[in-house]
């Protein structure tokens, strides 16, 4: 079954409605130059009152394993998401287990995925302005077959191709931010309610 991840928290009303309409896991970005950044004080309190079983995801940029490691361990996280330059020596160093974000453009070789072992990958688009959380697709297609379940899939997911997605790509999980949005950093609680809507139909079908 799709898992989801809403990316991009920042306040504990929006956390809780996640939780309540079938998120699997949330992110927090711990990535100053973010315009969803928060910081891990306020991440540790929302974190706190969220249901055990959902996944906690910090998002971390170029960051230092010791400071990773640390931010993941006081604030309750159950997973950290890494973009940037670490390799699989860097992994290697993570306390907690790694969703490794690697960002897709027409020219990505995907035999590079060889080089990451015991972590799960996410496919983001890739921006040469932000990072990630662009609303931006690239071209799903071009994904081999014979990785596309295992794959999360960021980058332009939204309540209008979510149901394509299902059923032609078959992702692992999805990682979805910016189409859920009012405005940044403040979900939309119709936008989530809608997305959830045809997600939960989508995995009963």
């Amino acid at each position: 079954m799709m898992k989801v991840k809403v990316c991009g928290i920042t306040n504990l009303e929006d956390a809780k409605l996640c939780c309540d309409l079938g998120a699997d896991a949330l992110g927090f970005i711990f990535y100053e130059k973010s315009k969803r950044y928060i910081n891990f004080e306020d991440a540790s309190l929302i974190v706190s009152e969220l249901p055990a079983f959902i996944s906690k995801v910090g998002v971390f940029v170029n960051e230092e394993a010791t400071t990773v490691n640390h931010i993941a361990q006081s604030v309750g996280l159950t997973h950290v998401q890494l973009h940037g330059n670490g390799d699989q020596h860097f992994i290697s160093q993570i306390n907690h287990p790694v969703i490794k974000a690697l960002r897709v453009n027409e020219n990505f070789d995907f035999t590079s995925l060889k080089a990451y072992s015991g972590c799960a990958i996410l496919l983001d688009t890739f921006s040469d302005k932000e990072i990630g959380g662009t609303g931006l697709t690239f071209d799903w297609k071009t994904i081999p077959i014979e990785i596309r379940n295992k794959v999360i899939l960021a980058g332009g997911v939204s309540e209008k191709n979510i149901e394509a997605i299902f059923y032609t790509i078959k992702p692992q999980a999805v990682d979805i931010s910016s189409s859920l949005e009012s405005e940044t950093g403040k979900k939309d609680e119709a936008k989530l309610k809608n997305f959830f809507n045809i997600v939960n139909k989508l995995r009963i079908s």
